[in-house]
């Protein structure tokens, strides 16, 4: 399933201008595939026109977002949040035109705790990593 634009929104509770996926395509139950085109005017975009790593991790937190979206019966985005960050890392920031593709790979679930694998690349280039442990109501 691939879905884009205003589909996305049925995946993730966040809107504009904090949206930060574009387009999804899930794998199977645990795992898929996001992107997000970096535009000007990106909430999460510096003086220097790069994204902070924190524009970074919050793709990939949505991202994990949009797959427990995406597998929930309900129609309502699910509501969580980041309850860890480890092993972070990013060889360098995205910049306005960069178009991030992030694979998100779930991991051990217990009770509303679920842990996730994101790796996000640009242009096949990883430059970003990161293992979350994410809470969803």
């Amino acid at each position: 399933m691939r879905l884009s634009g205003e589909d996305i929104k049925r995946l993730i509770p966040q809107r504009f201008p904090f949206m930060m996926v574009d387009e999804f395509e899930q794998c199977d139950d645990q795992q898929a595939v996001t992107a997000l085109t970096v535009r000007d005017g990106n909430y999460f975009l510096l003086p220097d026109g790069t994204m902070a790593e924190t524009g970074v991790i919050e793709h990939m937190a949505q991202s994990c977002s949009a797959l427990e979206g995406n597998r929930s019966e309900d129609d309502t985005a699910p509501i969580g949040m980041i309850v860890e960050i480890k092993h972070f890392y990013c060889n360098r920031r995205p910049k306005a035109g960069d178009k991030l593709a992030t694979s998100v790979q779930f991991g051990l679930s217990f009770g509303q705790m679920t842990l996730a694998h994101c790796i996000t690349t640009i242009a096949g280039e990883t430059i970003a990593e990161t293992d979350l442990k994410i809470f969803v109501e």
